[in-house]
C-alpha cells in the first residue's frame, strides 16, 4: 500500500468499485440521491481511520475519485450524505460506515451493536452513533493469477451430474487434511476429496453461497450461526472464513484443480435480497448508499420494504444500476474465478417486474444476451414467497430449474401413496408437462430427491416428522410436509427389518433419480448416509448436525451405498437412452414396432387409460430406445413400488437382456437375464439393457 495523500483526483466513473492501475486506485460508487460521499481510508488492521476525503466528482450518478500512490491492500469504506427521510425511502446517515457494494475482499468481521442501526428506535430519528468499529472494511485487491492453461470442462447438459455441497461442511471433519485447510477452499484441492467426486461420476460441484455473509443478530443471540450463508454482505467478496490464509487465490487454485479433474464449479448466488433485512435492520452498505434505488419499497409507504423473499427486503432488479451490479458480480466470478455456472436463489424474485413475474424481465434479458454468461450453466430456484410466486417451468429458454415436483413425486411414490404412478411416469420422462415448451430440452428439469433445504436421504427414510429443536424456533421453521416415512421407528433404530426397508427405499429413490430424464442433482453426503438427526432446516447449524461425518463413508453401509451411486452414475453415462436431452414420444419409432418410449405393466402389456387411473397400481415398466454409434440401444426400467415381490413379464420384442443393476441387490454384478419372468423384490428398481445391430 502506497503513501496516502490528502487530496483525491477526479478519476473516472467506470468501472465501479476500487481498481488499481499500478499508479494509484480509482474509486467509483453509485448513488442517485446522495449529496456527498466520503472515502474513508484505514490502516492495514482496519481499526484506525487515517484519512477521510469527499469523492470529488459525480458523473451520471456515479461518485468517483482517484487516489495516487495507493494500491492493493488499501483498506477503505464509505460514508454517504443525503436526505434522511424514511417516509420517502431515503435513509442516508453519514455516521454509518458503508461497505462498497463492489468490494472484492473484506477485512474484519461484523460485530453486532445498536450503533449499526441507522435510526433511533424511540423517536425514529437519525442514530448518530458511529458504526465504523463494528463494520468489516473493504480491501483493494489485485486479481492477476496464472491459470496455467486452465480450461472449463464444459460438460454437455445431458451428461451433467450435479453434487450439491457446502465448502465448510464438506471438509471440516476430514482427518486426512491439515486443520488449517479443513472447511476452506484449500480443502477442495485435496486429491482424496476430488477422487471421491470422480468415483461418483460427478461432473459439476454446486457450492452453497460463498459470498461474504452475515451471521444474523437473532442467531448470534441464540449462540448459532448462519451456516448456509443466504444473507449476503457482499456480492463480490468471498466469505473470509472459507479462506485458510485470507488469500483470494485459494478459490482460483481450487477451481483450477477441479477443472483439471474434469469437474465444473457452480455457485449458489443470492441476488434477491441482502443481509440488511427489513426497515429495522442494520445500515451496512446498500441501504446507506441509496436505499430508494437498491430496494423495492412499498408504493406510498416507502418507509417499508416489499418482502417477496421472506428475508425482510427485496433487491430492486427493475433499476438499471441494480441489474448492472448483479451482472458485474456474475461476470467477475465467471472471469476472475472461471466458475462454470450459477444457481439463482429465489429466481422468481429476480424476474419480478411491476406486474409480477415475467420470463421477459430485464434481468433475464440482460443475462441471456451476455456473450459469456449465457454460455454457462444457469439454474433457477423457480419460486419465492411473494404473490403468485410459484413458477416451475416458466423461466425462459437457457435456464434449468429446480423441479420440486420431481422431488415430491418420487418421495410420495416410494412412501406408498396411492395414485402417484401416472405422475411418476411423467417425471421419469423429463417432466414434459412443465418444461416441454419453447424448444426447451429435458435437461431444463433439475431432478432431485433431497437438497440442502430439507431432509437428507438418510433422514427422509428415518423420520416422519422434522426435529428442528436445535434451531431455537420451537419447531416453527422448516417444512411440515416432507413426504417422508420412518418405516416403523422414528429416528435411529437397531431393528434389522426397519433398517433393511429404509436402505431399500433409499436405493430405489436414487435409482429413480439417475434413471430419469433431466439433470440429476445429488445432495452431498447422501451417497454414504449423512444424517442431520431429523433437522430439515439446518441453516443455522454450523456443527456436527450439518457437517459431513466421513466415518459413515468408511463404514460398510457407507461404502456399499457409495458404490451403488457410482454404478448408477456410470450407467447413466454409458447408456444415452437414460439421459436423452430430447423429449421422447411414443409415436416416434427407432425401427418398426419399437417406439423410442413406451409404458408397460408387470404383465408386459401397454398401460391403458383405465390402468393409469387405477390408484392401487404401483408396478411399471419404462422402455426407451435410441440409435447410438450405429446400433440400437434399448433400456427397460422396472419399478416395483409395492411392499411385496412382483413378477414382471417383459414386453415384445424378445431380445437378450442384460441385468445392469438391481436396487435390491446393489452388489450383484451385471449379468445376462436367463430366466423369465423376473421377480422384483419389494420397493425395488431393476434396469435392463440391450444393444442390437441396426438393420
Amino acid at each position: 500500500m502506497g503513501a496516502v495523500v490528502d487530496r483525491l483526483l477526479p478519476g473516472r466513473p467506470y468501472p465501479l468499485g476500487a481498481h488499481c492501475d499500478g499508479m494509484g486506485v480509482n474509486f467509483a460508487v453509485f448513488s442517485a440521491h446522495a449529496h456527498r460521499i466520503d472515502l474513508c481510508l484505514f490502516d492495514e488492521s482496519g481499526r484506525k481511520e487515517i484519512a477521510r476525503m469527499p469523492l470529488p466528482e459525480c458523473t451520471d450518478e456515479v461518485w468517483h475519485g482517484y487516489l495516487p500512490r495507493a494500491g492493493p491492500g488499501q483498506v477503505y469504506g464509505y460514508r454517504a450524505f443525503g436526505p434522511y427521510e424514511p417516509q420517502h425511502g431515503h435513509r442516508f446517515n453519514p455516521h454509518k460506515l458503508l461497505i462498497d457494494p463492489y468490494a472484492r475482499k473484506l477485512a474484519g468481521s461484523l460485530r453486532w451493536t445498536d450503533a449499526l442501526n441507522g435510526f433511533r428506535r424511540e423517536d425514529r430519528g437519525m442514530d448518530r452513533r458511529d458504526s465504523a468499529a463494528a463494520v468489516p472494511k473493504c480491501v483493494v485487491v489485485d486479481d492477476a493469477f496464472d491459470w496455467h492453461g486452465d480450461q472449463r470442462p464444459e460438460w454437455p447438459w445431458g451428461q451433467t451430474v450435479i453434487y450439491e455441497a457446502h465448502v465448510r461442511g464438506m471438509s471440516i471433519s476430514r482427518e486426512d487434511m491439515r486443520p488449517i485447510e479443513r472447511g476452506t477452499f484449500r480443502a477442495l484441492t485435496n486429491p482424496a476429496l476430488i477422487d471421491h467426486l470422480l468415483s461418483l461420476g460427478v461432473t459439476s460441484l454446486e457450492l452453497l453461497p460463498i459470498h461474504a455473509h452475515v451471521n444474523d443478530r437473532f442467531l448470534v443471540e441464540r449462540g448459532l450461526r448462519n451456516y448456509w450463508g443466504y444473507s449476503s454482505l457482499s456480492f463480490f467478496a468471498p466469505e473470509p472464513a472459507y479462506l485458510s490464509r485470507n488469500e483470494l487465490h485459494e478459490i482460483r487454485t481450487a477451481v483450477r484443480n477441479l477443472h483439471a479433474a474434469g469437474i465444473e464449479v457452480i455457485l449458489d448466488v443470492v441476488y434477491n435480497h441482502t443481509c440488511e433485512a427489513s426497515e429495522t435492520g442494520p445500515t451496512l452498505s446498500w441501504r446507506g448508499l441509496d436505499n430508494a434505488s437498491y430496494y423495492r419499497l412499498v408504493p406510498g409507504d416507502e418507509r417499508h420494504y416489499i418482502n417477496d423473499t421472506g428475508c425482510g427486503n427485496t433487491l430492486n432488479l427493475s433499476h438499471p444500476r441494480v441489474i448492472q451490479m448483479v451482472m458485474d458480480s456474475l461476470r467477475y466470478w465467471a472471469e476472475a474465478f472461471r466458475v462454470d455456472g450459477f444457481r439463482f436463489d429465489l429466481g422468481v424474485t429476480l424476474g419480478r417486474e411491476a406486474g409480477g413475474f415475467d420470463p421477459g424481465a430485464g434481468f433475464f434479458d440482460a443475462l441471456l444476451q451476455d456473450p459469456l454468461l449465457s454460455r454457462l450453466k444457469l439454474i433457477s430456484e423457480p419460486w419465492d414467497i411473494g404473490p403468485d410466486g410459484y413458477h416451475v417451468g416458466h423461466h425462459p429458454p437457457g435456464f434449468a430449474e429446480w423441479n420440486d415436483r420431481f422431488r415430491d413425486t418420487v418421495r410420495r411414490f416410494w412412501r406408498g401413496d396411492e395414485g402417484v404412478r401416472p405422475e411418476l411416469a411423467t417425471r421419469l420422462a423429463g417432466s414434459g408437462d412443465l418444461f416441454n415448451r419453447r424448444h426447451r430440452r429435458t435437461w431444463a428439469s433439475i431432478n432431485f430427491v433431497t437438497a440442502h433445504d430439507g431432509f437428507t436421504l438418510a433422514d427422509l427414510v428415518s423420520y416422519t416428522h422434522k426435529r428442528n429443536e436445535a434451531n431455537g424456533e420451537e419447531g416453527r421453521d422448516g417444512s411440515n410436509e416432507n413426504h417422508s416415512s420412518n418405516w416403523g421407528v422414528e429416528g435411529p433404530t437397531l431393528d434389522p427389518a426397519v433398517l433393511e426397508t429404509r436402505a431399500a427405499v433409499a436405493r430405489a429413490m436414487l435409482a429413480t433419480l439417475f434413471c430419469a430424464h433431466g439433470t440429476p442433482m445429488l445432495l452431498g453426503g447422501d451417497e454414504f448416509g449423512r444424517t442431520q438427526s431429523g433437522n430439515n432446516n439446518a441453516y443455522c447449524q454450523d456443527n456436527e448436525i450439518s457437517w459431513f461425518d466421513w466415518r459413515l463413508a468408511a463404514s460398510g453401509e457407507g461404502r456399499a451405498m457409495t458404490a451403488f451411486v457410482a454404478r448408477l452414475a456410470a450407467l447413466r453415462h454409458e447408456y444415452p437412452s437414460l439421459r436423452s436431452e430430447r423429449y421422447m414420444a411414443d409415436y416416434h419409432f427407432v425401427e418398426d414396432g419399437l417406439a423410442e418410449i413406451g409404458w408397460f405393466d408387470e404383465h408386459g402389456e401397454r398401460v391403458d387409460s383405465q390402468a393409469w387411473n387405477d390408484p392401487g397400481r404401483r408396478a411399471l415398466v419404462l422402455r426407451r430406445a435410441v440409435r447410438h454409434d450405429g446400433r440400437i440401444e434399448v433400456t427397460q426400467l422396472l419399478v416395483n413400488g409395492h411392499g411385496h415381490a412382483v413378477s414382471f413379464a417383459l414386453p415384445a420384442p424378445a431380445v437378450r437382456w442384460r441385468m445392469l443393476i438391481d436396487s435390491s441387490r446393489p452388489e450383484a454384478p451385471e449379468a445376462d437375464v436367463v430366466q423369465m419372468p423376473l421377480e422384483l423384490a419389494p420397493r425395488s428398481v431393476v434396469l435392463l439393457g440391450c444393444r442390437m445391430n441396426s438393420p
